[in-house]
């Protein structure tokens, strides 16, 4: 697990996880600032040790502890006070979950939030976790990475094909080739790493009523619904353009495993507010699983002891879940 930005609630959430623990959780370690943690539990009145480990001790560790790998970074942030002298360490604890993944001390990645302003202000080159993930990925096992951001929960799993760009810049880049290989994506890892083998994907359209026949715009007819007509011929279960607004309600979702949005807000909106505590963001298109919980950084909250650890768990449930 990686701790997320640590002025968030990541470090508070990695606590109450441990905390919350049964016989059928699954076994975690977190790279963070081990003494900032534990002062952290003391300030939280928090009943949670903290074993200092490498990466593959936690095992052994688990039960009578939580088991944090140190950083080589400073990580030592006050809650609620973000800041770039911070970032390299919320990059370090990514870089060096997917390395242990990559060696075999951990099987899946599991992260806390981040705040891609303050990495952002650092120097940081990526729209989000999710593209740094991808090319994190093409740089331990070589090759080409797309990684896709799911949101999932037992409710709704969606989709959104372009994701951390300006609105008005949507229109643009929602093209035919992004379309077909991000649902090829999704189709392919809802049969591996999901199990269901016939995934049926749904798409929603760009504009209201789908474009309404071409009258409020025409990315249905000249894009959208071409792309959809080749993943057809490629032998996938898909429909759609569909009109966003009516693809969401119980019924709805009855027939589809996965909705495909074409912007972020337009998937992420009905996601959060169906499954806000339990929903789980999880990348697709890697050579390992990573999943998130589907919030923010709560900077306002953070070290006041409210934070619930809610999506986290069922963040760390899916990981082991879907993990070889």
């Amino acid at each position: 697990m990686t701790m997320g930005d640590p002025a968030g609630v990541g470090p508070e959430l990695a606590l109450r996880a441990w905390l919350a623990r049964d016989a059928a959780s699954p076994t975690f370690f977190v790279f963070a600032d081990p003494v900032a943690l534990a002062g952290l539990a003391r300030r939280l009145d928090l009943a949670a040790p903290i074993a200092e480990v490498a990466p593959g001790e936690a095992a052994a560790a688990f039960a009578r502890a939580l088991p944090v790998a140190p950083l080589a970074a400073r990580a030592d942030a006050n809650p609620g006070a973000p800041s770039p002298d911070f970032a390299a360490a919320t990059l370090e604890s990514i870089e060096r979950a997917v390395a242990s993944v990559k060696s075999g001390a951990a099987r899946a990645v599991v992260t806390n939030p981040i705040a891609k302003a303050t990495l952002y202000a650092a120097g940081f080159k990526f729209p989000g976790h999710t593209e740094f993930l991808g090319a994190l990925a093409e740089r331990e096992w070589g090759g080409k990475a797309q990684s896709v951001m799911m949101i999932w929960s037992p409710a709704l799993a969606v989709v959104p094909i372009t994701i951390h760009i300006a609105l008005k810049d949507a229109p643009r880049l929602l093209t035919h080739e992004l379309i077909v290989s991000t649902a090829r994506i999704v189709a392919a890892d809802m049969t591996r790493r999901f199990g269901v083998a016939r995934p049926r994907l749904a798409f929603a359209g760009l504009n209201p009523h789908a474009g309404e026949g071409g009258a409020m715009g025409r990315e249905e007819i000249e894009t959208i619904a071409p792309a959809i007509a080749t993943l057809r011929a490629e032998g996938l279960d898909v429909v759609g353009p569909l009109p966003a607004d009516t693809m969401f309600h119980a019924a709805a979702r009855a027939r589809y495993d996965v909705a495909l949005t074409m912007y972020h807000d337009q998937g992420l909106i009905p996601a959060k507010t169906l499954a806000f505590d339990s929903g789980v963001n999880v990348t697709l298109g890697l050579p390992f699983v990573r999943t998130s919980p589907d919030h923010g950084t709560a900077f306002d909250i953070a070290g006041k002891g409210i934070a619930s650890p809610t999506s986290l768990i069922a963040a760390l449930k899916l990981a082991a879940r879907l993990a070889p």
